[in-house]
């Protein structure tokens, strides 16, 4: 079968390569899928790149979310059927032909989701509903975040409104509000306005801002602190632009605020099934009635992946880009 690997850590534009792998066969518990797409997530780069918390041996496979169709039952599957359409977001190896799962954390797709949306499932729309969770926040409350144009500040907001919840996003760039207004999501500043602070409080009205969500790191991590209210919670969910955060320990002094991280896949182990069941079917009936969109910004053959890493790294590329095998 094809699958992509890479013999060294580095640029995966550079060190991605289709290679011949023999076709896995699944043990007890276990089914063999057939992928149909996969998409390309951040943290997928990153463990190319050798720079995420997970650091697989070389010559290593790569790519962990993907719609697939069961190909084949390992012993004792039996909540499952060859030909059923199912979803992974924790698969290693998922850029390939084939891959091997456990069948206890495969998603059924029901006929109303369509691949391209069943495909990213799991992986950012579960860790963003997962993050709400975490956070426990409720209708009423105020939760501030930067990277709002980005994949999951995009989900974040319109989970948010469905819920309830209010979600103001920060941008950097004015062209980023207009882009998220396109899509239905009102309550967005760019932080390159000199009074960007003062459209943040005529945007709350003043409201305790309860939760901040720093995608970002540097000295914007800073500034989605400095929003928040008594005894406010910051999240640490990603680091895009510094792995340092930048805050001003009066911030954490006087407001008494809490600083946590969150990472989806350790999050996602210690949830009891009955949760993680009841959010996977809000995830579901939220895609199929449109209030939750998942786009696509290109669909790639594993042998153009060069150009598929180049096009998932554009800036300002709304939507995921997906690779078929």
């Amino acid at each position: 079968m094809r699958a992509l690997t890479h013999d060294t850590f580095g640029e995966p534009e550079q060190v991605l390569t289709v290679s011949e792998r023999p076709t896995p066969e699944p043990g007890p518990g276990q089914v063999r899928l057939k992928i149909v797409l996969s998409p390309i997530h951040n943290h997928d780069l990153w463990t190319i790149r050798g720079t995420y918390g997970f650091k697989p041996e070389l010559p290593a496979a790569s790519g962990t979310e993907a719609l697939g169709v069961v190909d084949a039952l390992g012993e004792g599957v039996e909540n499952l059927t060859v030909g059923q359409r199912v979803a992974t977001g924790g698969t290693f190896g998922a850029w390939a032909e084939y891959v091997v799962a456990n069948a206890a954390g495969l998603i059924p797709v029901p006929e109303s989701l369509s691949d391209e949306s069943a495909a990213q499932l799991v992986s950012m729309p579960f860790s963003t509903i997962s993050l709400l969770q975490f956070l426990g926040a409720e209708k009423g409350d105020w939760i501030v975040q930067n990277a709002a144009n980005g994949a999951v500040g995009r989900m974040l907001a319109q989970l948010g409104a469905a819920r309830g919840v209010n979600v103001l996003g920060l941008v950097r760039r004015a062209a980023g509000v207009d882009e998220l207004r396109e899509q239905g999501i009102e309550n967005v500043v760019s932080t390159d306005q000199d009074d960007w602070r003062d459209q943040v409080a005529k945007l709350t009205g003043g409201a305790h801002v309860a939760f901040g969500i720093d995608s970002v790191g540097g000295s914007s991590a800073g500034d989605v602190l400095s929003l928040l209210g008594e005894g406010g919670t910051l999240v640490a969910f990603g680091a895009m632009n510094s792995p340092t955060m930048e805050i001003a320990s009066g911030d954490v002094i006087f407001k008494q605020a809490t600083v946590k991280g969150f990472w989806g896949s350790k999050v996602i182990q210690t949830m009891d099934a009955a949760t993680r069941g009841a959010l996977f079917g809000e995830l579901i009936q939220r895609v199929t009635e449109g209030t939750l969109t998942l786009p696509v910004a290109g669909v790639f053959d594993a042998a153009d992946v060069a150009d598929a890493v180049r096009a998932s790294n554009t800036a300002g590329r709304v939507g995921k880009v997906l690779l078929t095998f």
